[in-house]
């Protein structure tokens, strides 16, 4: 089954998310941009899925919204590949809060999609910068 966002709206530009399948058919490179977004949000501190949740979608401008299940499911299957790790658990008005981390090899991912990223993103300014009708937005 193929990743197929459910666009919001007729003119939003957010994504939701709405199957830990459709983020997840990626744990090797290129990633899907909510994978990229909970690696690139973990690679800051650890974060409990409430604060993965609000990092990916300020990370995203509000574009990428993950359900929790759809986070739990990513986080589980993130965990198993062994790109994130459980760094702590804590209780929080009688709830159990568990935290994630960006293991080592998930920091390696991301920093190699990272650089693909940025290689791809080169290549493209160079040739937007070629048309004239667009030249103008670009410095």
């Amino acid at each position: 089954m193929a990743c197929t966002p459910v666009q919001l709206g007729h003119s939003l530009a957010g994504f939701h998310y709405t199957l830990a399948a459709d983020i997840l058919r990626d744990v090797e490179t290129p990633l899907r941009e909510p994978t990229f977004l909970i690696l690139t949000a973990l690679a800051g501190e650890p974060l409990h899925g409430y604060g993965l949740i609000t990092e990916v979608s300020r990370l995203s401008d509000g574009r990428v919204t993950l359900r929790p299940g759809t986070l739990y499911g990513a986080l589980d299957r993130l965990v198993d590949a062994g790109l994130v790790e459980v760094d702590h658990e804590e209780v929080v008005d009688s709830r159990l809060r568990r935290y994630y981390r960006l293991s080592e090899q998930g920091g390696q991912t991301l920093v190699e999609e990272t650089e693909r990223m940025r290689r791809n993103v080169e290549a493209a300014t160079e040739r937007l910068r070629k048309i004239p009708r667009l030249n103008e937005g670009w410095a």
